[in-house]
């Protein structure tokens, strides 16, 4: 049974320093989109608003039937993944997972099968009495995906997770990530700064550029030679990099 939830941002607005942001954005449940845009665009922004971490100035955010727009952040279904990753250095593998689970580390025979089971699912199975520092940065990464899965939300956003990984680990990432998308059927929106990871990881892309949607369709379309001009400029200038 699908898990993903519908998302909407019915005229959100949000001032960031001079920058007024605006959004309008239909997310169908179950989809996975990337995110795109220059540096302070409002990419990240985008995501905190809708994980509860910013408050807007006007407007409504939904997920499925819900207006979320007042709602903390732990009371929204919801779940978000940095590109830090947030792991406890002085904790192991398998409590920082199961903090998804419960935050006091309370848990139950449910809730460890449930951890070990995320585990194995990112393949880190074998490696649960590990510190974070005793992980490569994939590892991380994976750690704090399986951490997402054993909340069970049904929207997931992730910014920039790949953005510290090499080549070959964000094709594995990638690859990762839309296989658990598959098979749960979360409802995924991913910030990236890669032409590369949106078309391997969304049919769909969204660009952002000075705090608006500037190009909203197909990746493969608005990423081709006749995408929008800011779409076209940026992916020269990250290219060029």
């Amino acid at each position: 049974m699908s898990l993903g939830l519908s998302l909407r941002l019915d005229g959100v607005g949000y001032a960031y320093e001079e920058t007024m942001m605006s959004f309008d954005l239909a997310i169908a449940a179950s989809e996975i989109v990337a995110i795109m845009g220059p540096s302070g665009s409002g990419k990240t922004t985008m995501l905190n608003l809708i994980a509860g971490f910013e408050t807007p100035t006007k407007g409504r955010i939904l997920v499925g039937d819900r207006d979320v727009t007042a709602d903390p952040p732990s009371e929204r279904p919801v779940s978000m993944i940095f590109q830090e990753n947030n792991l406890f250095a002085h904790l192991d593998l398998f409590a920082n997972v199961a903090l998804g689970r419960s935050p006091a580390l309370r848990l139950s025979a449910e809730d460890r099968a449930a951890t070990l089971d995320a585990l194995s699912r990112v393949g880190l199975a074998g490696k649960e009495a590990r510190l974070p520092r005793e992980l490569s940065g994939g590892e991380r990464q994976r750690a704090a995906l399986a951490r997402a899965l054993v909340r069970r939300r049904p929207v997931l956003l992730m910014d920039e997770p790949f953005a510290s990984l090499g080549p070959g680990l964000r094709a594995e990432m990638s690859e990762l990530v839309a296989d658990l998308h598959r098979e749960t059927g979360m409802t995924i929106l991913v910030v990236t700064h890669s032409p590369e990871d949106a078309l391997a990881l969304a049919p769909r892309m969204v660009f952002i550029d000075a705090g608006r949607i500037a190009g909203d369709g197909p990746a493969q379309d608005l990423l081709g030679h006749a995408g929008p001009d800011a779409v076209r400029a940026y992916v020269g200038e990250s290219r060029s990099r």
